[in-house]
């Protein structure tokens, strides 16, 4: 999956929007994901900007191309994984290895799962 190329398999597909964090946060959180999993956010494209940001990318779990580390956090951030439960699961495993995470909320649908989760340095 890159930004010009959708996933084969929607259900693996998993919307994380990363809030209340400086751009250097938000970046070592997609880094995490980033050494999992496809996504349509080029590894590169790094977020910037100050303010109220929420930042995006869609990562694609069909596959898992590596493990996540320990990364430190400068202050704790706050993600949405939104998707499938199992890709759901898979991507909030991944964070909960280079992550202290503690799940702040969820929402459940028919097909879909939202979660909520606030992540500190380990």
């Amino acid at each position: 999956m890159t930004s010009t190329e959708p996933s084969a398999n929607p259900d693996a597909e998993v919307a994380v929007e990363l809030t209340g964090s400086a751009p250097e946060d938000a970046q070592a959180v997609f880094g995490v994901l980033h050494s999992a999993y496809a996504s349509d956010r080029d590894r590169d494209d790094a977020p910037s900007g100050s303010g109220a940001t929420v930042w995006a990318a869609t990562f694609d779990t069909a596959a898992r191309h590596g493990d996540a580390h320990p990364v430190p956090l400068g202050a704790p951030v706050t993600a949405v994984l939104q998707g499938g439960p199992q890709a759901v699961h898979g991507v909030r495993s991944t964070l909960e290895s280079a992550f202290a995470v503690r799940i702040v909320g969820t929402s459940s649908g028919d097909q879909e799962q939202e979660v909520q989760l606030r992540l500190a340095t380990r």
